[in-house]
């Protein structure tokens, strides 16, 4: 299984509502940040992927909120592969507070897509040997 921590992501008054929570939607801009860094931290690009012509768009996601994040709080996102990705790739996410806190668990599932004929395919090999040392 491959885990990837974010730390320091800070709430900033923009991302919460009326009632000073972190709104709903943002959760989904968090999980994006995770996923992205930690393809990047064992050298697999987004920007690349999409220019070699393999795009990844998300199929699915869950999320349970489970305490509010709050203005200015200090995120950490957690992240998790639990199965060496095919056509598709599922991320797993625990997001904390400053304090330890476990405010938010989530899922995504991204399918890797074809981008001249939308047709699925699998990660490109390339990639596919950048993460498959931790399964």
């Amino acid at each position: 299984m491959f885990t990837y921590t974010v730390t320091n992501l800070r709430v900033r008054y923009a991302d919460t509502d009326q009632m000073g929570y972190v709104y709903y939607g943002n959760y989904a801009r968090f999980y994006e940040i995770g996923r992205v860094e930690s393809l990047r931290s064992v050298g697999v690009s987004y920007k690349e992927l999409e220019a070699s012509g393999v795009m990844m768009p998300v199929y699915e996601m869950k999320t349970r909120y489970i305490r509010p994040a709050r203005y200015d709080d200090l995120l950490t996102v957690q992240v998790s592969i639990p199965h060496l990705p095919g056509a598709r790739i599922l991320f797993q996410y625990e997001i904390f507070n400053q304090e330890g806190i476990l405010l938010n668990t989530g899922e995504t599932t991204l399918v890797f897509q074809r981008a001249d004929t939308g047709r699925l395919c699998t990660m490109p090999a390339e990639w596919l040997s950048k993460i498959k040392p931790f399964f």
